[in-house]
């Protein structure tokens, strides 16, 4: 025999405010998600997920031209010569990390014109 719909209503109405929360926890627990996770609209037939807004650009081969590459580094970061060689020597490493969309975008295409490998996370 199993419980129906209503009668979990039920249940859960009767229940205090602490007991449901507690429930969540277990339920979450159990079956490894978070009640959290999604954002229901209006009449709860869409689950829209939060849109990303920060991004991470991360080195992961400076290629086979090391120096054009090492120049695109210190022109996006500011940093000295001998910062931006071990920053391209020292792949897989992030470059900029909580950028724009817009920023990462650039980024990376200016990085994979001098011949690097770029991932946008």
């Amino acid at each position: 025999m199993s419980i129906t719909k209503d009668q979990m209503l039920e249940a859960f109405a009767a229940m205090s405010v602490m007991e449901v929360v507690e429930l969540i926890e277990a339920m979450e627990e159990k079956f490894g998600v978070s009640a959290a996770a999604a954002v229901v609209s209006g009449g709860g037939d869409a689950v829209v997920a939060e849109e990303q807004t920060e991004f991470d650009v991360v080195l992961t081969s400076h290629g086979e031209n090391k120096v054009a590459v090492i120049k695109a580094l210190r022109s996006a970061t500011g940093l000295g010569l001998k910062e931006a060689k071990t920053m391209a020597e020292s792949s897989p490493i992030a470059v900029k990390e909580a950028v724009s969309k817009e920023e990462a975008a650039t980024l990376k295409a200016d990085l994979e014109a001098a011949g690097a490998s770029v991932e946008v996370k």
